[in-house]
């Protein structure tokens, strides 16, 4: 009766269960797969928990970051880096290849950031962009001259300033005879807008240290080369005078004492000179020891009758020309008058460039006008920006 009180009690669907099972015994051979099983399920379950976990790891760092022009020859040293967490910054040109690398100084640290650097987005690093590339220098008795690097890379791509690479209206204005006055040179690179290019008298003083504050501020810099102007030596450019009279080696002479005035520059550009450049048996040596050395040559335009250009193309010299010189007449009014016209000129064509001298008129006016010009939509470019260069088609 008992058996059968508990069968009325037990629920719908349960079977009884035998009386071993009741009591937990197993036949041998379950007993023996049951272990077996057990053992397999904590060997694989320990194999799991020790191993490594690749989809574990912590979430990577990702920061877009312009990488710093470098000085060359090495060209300008390495940048620092940005720190993981800033925004990223705006390129300086709107396309261009990507570049990723790791970050040394942080994986190191066990960060793991990775930083994105655009070649496009270039910049100067202004706190070391008046040391001299090594690798861009030739020692001579009159001092350092500029060279190409080893591996081809030239002064005038090291050295320049970058811009956007926009195709919009882009001028380019030049202002020269820096460290001829020290106080008009000292307030040329304070007040001048770093876009604008300063170009070195090789007469001046104290052409180094102007060049190391010009460049901190971020200006393309130019040397300026003496040559024969019509009526000298009634007028006389300076010291070192490149003279049609003179022998191809003399002339070389005098150009090499001018470029080792100072380091850094991108190109040479003529002071006074219009009987020289008309003369292009004078000028061709000139021209081949710039493209030579790797530098860029501008000819303020102040003479049709220059052999520059076609020079400079057969010897593959960057060549510029002025369009203007914006203060002949040295008055505000007509000095912004000739950068109205400019900027006309580079609406029309592309781009425009007018040269200066470092007068009190021609410094304020450059600035006003600057930055009245960039509302406009106008890109205010260095000459090396401008200039045409037979290396790159």
């Amino acid at each position: 009766m008992t058996h059968i009180a508990k069968d009325i009690e037990r629920p719908l669907g349960q079977s009884v269960r035998t009386h071993e099972a009741s009591r937990g015994f197993l036949p041998p051979a379950r007993s023996l797969a049951l272990g077996i099983g057990v053992v397999c399920i904590v060997a694989v379950s320990g194999t799991i928990a020790l191993r490594d976990r690749p989809f574990r790891n912590p979430a990577l760092s990702v920061t877009a970051t312009p990488e710093v022009a470098e000085a060359k020859p090495a060209a300008a040293p390495a940048p620092e880096a940005a720190p993981a967490t800033s925004m990223p910054q705006a390129a300086e040109k709107k396309d261009g290849p990507s570049i990723i690398r790791v970050n040394p100084d942080n994986a190191a640290k066990g960060n793991g950031v990775i930083i994105i650097r655009d070649p496009s987005a270039v910049g100067q690093n202004l706190s070391i962009a008046h040391l001299p590339d090594r690798a861009l220098i030739e020692e001579s008795e009159s001092g350092p001259l500029p060279i190409r690097a080893a591996d081809g890379r030239r002064p005038m791509d090291v050295y320049a300033r970058p811009w956007s690479g926009a195709r919009g209206a882009r001028v380019a204005i030049v202002i020269g005879g820096l460290a001829v006055s020290q106080t008009g040179t000292q307030e040329a690179i304070e007040k001048l807008p770093a876009e604008v290019t300063l170009a070195f008298a090789s007469q001046g003083n104290s052409i180094d240290r102007w060049m190391q504050a010009a460049r901190r501020k971020g200006h393309e810099i130019l040397m300026q080369a003496p040559l024969e102007p019509f009526d000298y030596p009634k007028v006389d450019p300076g010291r070192n005078t490149l003279t049609v009279a003179a022998s191809p080696e003399e002339n070389l002479d005098r150009l090499r004492w001018t470029l080792s005035r100072t380091t850094n520059y991108t190109g040479v550009m003529n002071y006074m000179g219009a009987r020289f450049v008309a003369d292009a048996n004078a000028m061709a040596p000139v021209m081949a020891e710039l493209g030579r050395r790797g530098l860029l040559y501008l000819d303020d335009g102040s003479t049709a009758r220059s052999a520059a250009s076609d020079l400079a193309l057969k010897d593959r010299v960057p060549f510029a020309s002025g369009d203007t010189i914006i203060d002949a007449e040295r008055d505000r009014g007509a000095i912004l008058k000739k950068l109205d016209q400019l900027e006309a000129t580079a609406r029309a064509k592309g781009f425009a460039l007018g040269t200066g001298s470092a007068f009190d008129a021609t410094v304020d006016a450059v600035t006003s006008w600057i930055a009245e010009a960039k509302k406009r939509g106008v890109e205010i470019v260095p000459v090396s920006a401008v200039a045409i260069d037979p290396e790159k088609g």
